[in-house]
């Protein structure tokens, strides 16, 4: 039967049937939707979230269905979606159960690298992009082969908010990319994304502390305000895709961190 259905698992263990090659797909997650784009797809591709900024062709044409958070649920059901492409912590829930009432909805759950590669693999399989997928996942681990790291592993913090602070515990995407660099998180006994004040900061006197560009915008203005408050520590802006985005962007991360380092260190 050419329309047989394929069971498959998700990263949450959820078991769904999806078509061999999906023809109608709506994804949820700007780096995973990145990653459709250089698997190949384009015409299968029907929506995308307003944060979905690569590629940029995609962003200006593709239906957008809202955010992340808030997904407009109607508007996607509109679209006739035969797979969506979700992820347990861009996404909510809720969201993710009433989409799945008229589609089969993929949950990625990643805060490794490891977890990052899997998802790649399972994307390619379920989107019938195997010898696509292949391909950029050797590119991938060849660049993480050959990835820099810190040679002292200096303490760090990673600042992804302001008003109030967030910064990155050690069940995080970033928190692994960080340790992979070379440093030491200091805030690594913690989990999620726990708010945290300037006098914390102080109390645990990073080396280093790096303030990202997304999903805050930080700025060159944050920085002189910071470092009165932390004057021994070296502080520096950093390409928040670079540590946060676990799809096909993983190609680009080791040069990146390669960079980042010899203007650091």
């Amino acid at each position: 039967m050419p329309n047989a259905k394929l069971t498959v698992s998700d990263q949450m263990g959820r078991e769904m049937q999806v078509l061999p090659q999906p023809k109608r797909i709506v994804s949820l997650v700007p780096s995973q939707t990145e990653l459709l784009y250089d698997l190949g797809l384009d015409a299968e591709v029907l929506g995308i979230t307003k944060f979905c900024i690569h590629p940029e062709n995609w962003f200006r044409t593709k239906t957008r269905i809202g955010g992340t958070k808030d997904v407009n649920i109607e508007l996607v059901k509109s679209l006739e979606p035969d797979l969506i492409i979700a992820n347990k912590e861009e996404n909510t829930r809720e969201q993710i159960e009433a989409l799945s009432h008229f589609a089969p909805v993929w949950v990625s759950d990643i805060v490794n690298y490891s977890e990052a590669f899997t998802m790649i693999r399972s994307v390619a399989q379920i989107t019938g992009r195997v010898a696509h997928g292949q391909q950029l996942l050797a590119k991938i681990e060849k660049a993480f082969q050959q990835m820099p790291s810190h040679p002292l592993h200096p303490t760090a913090a990673y600042l992804i908010w302001k008003d109030p602070y967030m910064t990155i515990g050690s069940d995080t995407f970033i928190h692994n990319i960080l340790s992979l660099a070379g440093f030491e998180n200091c805030f690594g006994n913690s989990l999620r994304y726990p708010e945290i004040t300037v006098a914390d900061l102080q109390e645990k006197a990073p080396e280093y502390l790096f303030l990202s560009s997304e999903p805050y915008p930080f700025k060159m203005k944050h920085i002189k305000a910071l470092q009165a408050d932390l004057p021994q520590t070296k502080i520096h802006l950093v390409n928040g895709e670079m540590f946060s985005w676990y799809g096909s962007r993983l190609q680009f991360t080791p040069g990146y961190i390669g960079e980042l380092l010899e203007s650091i260190v």
